[in-house]
């Protein structure tokens, strides 16, 4: 169907755990008005959506510019409520379901589940460095040791990919902690 606008965001996995960060992709139709940009979240926990505003405007060649990038934090997402001046508050893994639209927002819409895995890859990437890898032929302990963060990692992949492509939310949250309880157990006390 020509003539309308194609809405579509990336929400990258970020390193910052006080950081929500949403690009908006979307491509804007130059011929037609984009009204009532809204952007709403709930996060993990939450029933209702927190509203975050946006703006889409026409640039010098009349041509409608995306909102861009976003770096949400605790504070625009509701999280947090005091503070937020002065510090930020982690954002906490889990299920956010993101809403963008435009004016006529009943039609023009899209929704994502994501799966915020940032604390979880942090905790992983600790324990790597924990163990302290090195060019070596490994022990077989420590071989299974790897095996297992491997085995890890591949659940992690596989929560997001249940949540974000396959819409099994609730299969998704249970490999998110079975993979967490797993990495709570790995001891670094073997070398390689």
């Amino acid at each position: 169907m020509a003539g309308k606008h194609i809405l579509s965001l990336d929400i990258p996995q970020s390193s910052n755990c006080e950081i929500l960060p949403i690009v908006d992709t979307s491509d804007y139709n130059e011929d037609l008005g984009v009204d009532c940009p809204e952007l709403l979240i709930t996060s993990p926990g939450y029933n209702s959506p927190r509203l975050i505003k946006t703006t889409v405007v026409k640039d010098s060649d009349g041509n409608w510019e995306t909102f861009g990038r976003l770096n949400l934090t605790a504070c625009s997402l509701g999280l947090q409520t005091t503070s937020c001046s002065s510090s930020r508050a982690a954002i906490k893994d889990g299920i956010y379901i993101i809403k963008y639209s435009v004016s006529p927002n009943d039609k023009i819409l899209v929704e994502y589940n994501h799966l915020r895995v940032t604390e979880i890859l942090t905790t992983y990437y600790k324990k790597l460095c924990e163990l302290d890898v090195k060019p070596c032929q490994p022990s077989s302990e420590f071989q299974q040791v790897m095996a297992e963060m491997k085995y890890i990692r591949t659940l992690i992949d596989a929560a997001v990919a249940k949540v974000e492509y396959c819409q099994s939310p609730n299969e998704g949250l249970e490999l998110y902690n079975f993979a967490k309880a797993k990495l709570k157990k790995i001891t670094c006390d073997v070398c390689c």
